[in-house]
């Protein structure tokens, strides 16, 4: 299998066919979550679904925070190792291989999380055949690991955490903004290929006003429309 090299704004990221390529426009997911750290407190950063690890490590390369990315494939894992030694960052980065339910120990808590889940209702993968099915595949409505990525930041994110998700489409975002634990949608990205949501955990203030979390949108690019564009 060759191994490919992909930049990804100033690192180089190594990945082969068996793991989804880096797409330049999900830097823009990094320098969100950046954005978001410089007023967080002091704390690890969380990634879900990390696969070659651009995406975290970028945002650890611009932040200096210290990551936990987890990805349920062991090679994409591998890749992620690699490129966090190759950027300088190794000391920075812990990649631990297991499903979002186990790599995690209970009392871990982390300032944000960032995730790219799977977001392709299996129905369409067939039409991106150049991306690995694991890496797409995101069941019936393309939510399956969405849904499990927002439980996860839902139990480990420390009070007025933020979660930085990517999916697909706007209709996507409306699906999971019902029902999401303490986590509440607070802004929306869209882009020509996929949409970045926001969702802030509750910091559970008796003196805030239900709802003080309002949904809002910022449009990053033209506006995607109800059909997923993954690639």
């Amino acid at each position: 299998m060759t191994t490919r090299e992909a930049g990804f704004e100033h690192l180089t990221i190594r990945y082969d066919d068996r793991v989804l390529q880096p797409r330049p426009w999900t830097a823009s997911q990094s320098r969100w979550a950046a954005q978001v750290l410089e007023s967080a407190p002091p704390g690890r950063v969380l990634e879900l679904c990390t696969g070659a690890g651009h995406i975290g490590l970028l945002t650890t390369a611009l932040t200096g925070r210290e990551l936990v990315a987890v990805d349920a494939c062991g090679l994409a894992c591998d890749f992620a190792r690699a490129n966090a030694e190759t950027a300088g960052l190794g000391d920075l980065v812990e990649v631990r291989h297991g499903t979002l339910e186990s790599a995690l120990g209970e009392d871990e808590r982390f300032v944000l999380a960032i995730a790219d889940p799977p977001w392709v209702p299996t129905a369409s993968v067939t039409d991106f055949p150049q991306d690995p099915v694991s890496a797409i595949d995101g069941g019936r409505d393309g939510l399956d690991l969405a849904r499990a990525c927002i439980e996860v930041a839902d139990r480990h994110l420390v009070p007025g955490g933020s979660l930085i998700l990517q999916v697909g489409n706007r209709r996507q975002v409306e699906a999971i903004d019902r029902g999401v634990g303490a986590l509440a949608v607070v802004e929306v990205r869209e882009f020509p290929r996929g949409v970045l949501v926001r969702l802030d955990h509750a910091l559970r203030d008796e003196n805030s006003p239900a709802g003080a979390c309002e949904s809002r949108r910022t449009t990053g690019g033209s506006p995607t429309s109800g059909t997923d564009r993954r690639r």
